[in-house]
């Protein structure tokens, strides 16, 4: 967990125990010696890009930076450690460090481009942070609040989400393959173009999104609730079990071995659509209405 004051004191104590001055600090981290000072006062605090170049300068950790982060007593005197510690092991030599950002709180945090960023951030709120490019495969959020935050072009895959909150968020042009929503609420948000072959929402309120373009192949949609949401193209393999719909519409889609299980499939409006037999079935016996949609017929 990150907070600025607390960040602020520890960049002040490692810079002074480095024999650093705020103007050589900011020599070293291209910045204004005016905006260590800034930091220092925990008025603002570094992006997760610096606070990884301050760890490199300072010859720590990055997780020293968090409150949860147990440390000896670091003064130095004659170059020594104190208490007769050894030095720290210079970062190079050491194992890469598995950041924990869980229980913090994220705003405006630019992550994007990052790689292998498969840092935990459970119980986290994050707002108007960027991920986009990032290398985030089985991500694992729980009773996390994202909002207004860019994963654009992320891989997303094998990530696990659950009892969290997305809304207006882009993840235009992500890879959510093998992702599995769990007890969420996801609302708002933009999966232009998303691959989420494989994936599954259990559980979850899938509102009002933007899925233009998005892969729908071996997607499965159990006891949720789908509002407020066009789906288009090709959907093969697909279920929706005990699910609720309203306002949910299936436009210039073809639907192939895609199984519905709802109580009423009444509220579904179909456009221009395709399904081949199997599929057709399911429809009709949950009392869809049909005149949307054109039997493809059987390959003999």
């Amino acid at each position: 967990m990150l907070n600025s004051k607390s960040v602020g004191n520890k960049i002040a104590t490692a810079r002074k125990n480095t024999n650093l001055s705020q103007a050589e600090l900011a020599q070293q981290v291209s910045i204004s010696a005016q905006a260590v000072g800034k930091w220092e006062r925990g008025e603002s605090m570094p992006d997760i890009s610096t606070l990884n170049r301050l760890a490199e300068i300072f010859g720590v950790d990055l997780n020293y930076f968090s409150d949860n982060f147990q440390s000896v007593d670091t003064k130095m005197t004659s170059g020594e450690p104190a208490n007769n510690q050894p030095p720290d092991e210079p970062l190079s030599r050491k194992q890469k460090p598995n950041w924990d950002m869980s229980m913090g709180n994220w705003v405006n945090a630019d992550f994007s481009g990052m790689k292998n960023l498969q840092a935990k951030f459970g119980f986290s709120n994050m707002k108007n942070c960027r991920f986009a490019g990032s290398e985030l495969s089985e991500l694992a959020l729980k009773a996390n609040h994202v909002d207004g935050c860019d994963f654009s072009d992320s891989d997303i895959s094998r990530s696990k989400i659950q009892a969290s909150t997305l809304v207006n968020n882009l993840f235009k042009n992500c890879s959510l393959k093998d992702a599995a929503f769990s007890a969420s609420h996801i609302k708002k948000c933009n999966f232009q173009g998303t691959d989420f072959t494989g994936a599954t929402f259990k559980i979850s309120t899938f509102k009002s999104n933007i899925i233009e373009g998005a892969v729908w192949n071996s997607v499965s949609f159990n006891s949720s609730d789908i509002s407020d949401v066009v789906f288009e193209g090709k959907m093969e393999d697909c279920s929706f079990e005990y699910c609720s719909f309203s306002k949910v519409t299936f436009k210039n889609a073809t639907l192939l071995n895609t199984f519905f299980k709802c109580r009423t499939l009444k509220r579904l409006l179909f456009v221009d659509c395709q399904a081949d037999r199997m599929t057709y079935e399911f429809l009709k016996n949950g009392k869809a209405d049909l005149t949307g949609i054109t039997m493809i017929a059987d390959k003999t």
